[in-house]
């Protein structure tokens, strides 16, 4: 494990500490403009990395869903202190901590952490992806009609998205988490994940860990994208039924 990963899975560990200790019913929390909701948990959590890469990595760049850190760097260090606020305000354990590394908007790095089941991710560029230390693998489903299970987080740029997909025997829970839905995916569990939003935070470490276990990431249009600024959204899949994804929801995009 090299000096960056052994840094960012050192800081997934305290902030998953800070996390389970916070994580209650009855929990106090503010609601932002979006209309999602902020807890102390989030503050103190992206507070914690952003001052860990200020003081390890000056030279790097810091994009957090709570605040940021930016310079003129190649290196981002891309982070969402709790990726499932919805889920975590309101008692739900499906909540994941996630931080990237990115070199020109290429993640390079990865690690997600669950805290609750103490799952962590982790995946270097060219190394493979690990669980617990564990090497990991996307699920060989390449058919629809098993039931594949396919997260979708929003519908307003892809209304009708849930009933094609449901159509084509697609099983489509909803964890409000993206990031712990792309955990699933690289675990094999899920055969895909479809998220449409615009924010980097969500996308930059599942893209990396999703693909060294064996998947495919891409925007929504089945394109590259970089993963240190704004996102044209991601579908996160095994691979196998990407291009049926793509196929899907590019007639769909508004």
């Amino acid at each position: 494990m090299n000096d960056n990963l052994e840094f960012a899975v050192n800081l997934a560990r305290e902030a998953g500490e800070i996390m389970k200790e916070n994580f209650s019913l009855g929990m106090k929390k503010e609601w932002k403009e979006d209309n999602t909701p902020l807890t102390i948990t989030d503050t103190k959590v992206n507070a914690l990395v952003l001052n860990a890469v200020q003081n390890t990595y000056p030279a790097h760049s810091f994009l957090g869903e709570e605040g940021s850190r930016l310079v003129n760097s190649e290196y981002v260090w891309v982070c969402d202190p709790v990726d499932g606020t919805v889920p975590f305000s309101h008692g739900w354990p499906t909540f994941v901590f996630s931080l990237a590394l990115t070199k020109n908007g290429e993640s390079m790095l990865g690690v997600i952490y669950d805290p609750v089941s103490d799952r962590l991710l982790h995946a270097e560029k060219g190394t493979g992806a690990f669980l617990n230390g564990q090497k990991i693998s996307v699920s060989k489903d390449s058919n629809f009609s098993k039931m594949s299970l396919v997260e979708v987080a929003g519908e307003y740029r892809l209304p009708s998205i849930r009933e094609k997909l449901t159509a084509e025997g697609c099983y489509l829970p909803a964890f409000y988490s993206c990031v712990y839905a792309g955990m699933l995916v690289a675990t094999g569990e899920f055969a895909a994940n479809i998220y449409e939003y615009d924010k980097p935070w969500d996308g930059a470490a599942v893209k990396i860990i999703v693909e060294e276990a064996g998947g495919k990431v891409t925007d929504l249009k089945g394109e590259e994208q970089r993963y240190d600024k704004e996102i044209n959204g991601f579908i996160a899949s095994n691979g196998l039924i990407h291009q049926k994804l793509v196929d899907v929801i590019r007639p769909l995009l508004k």
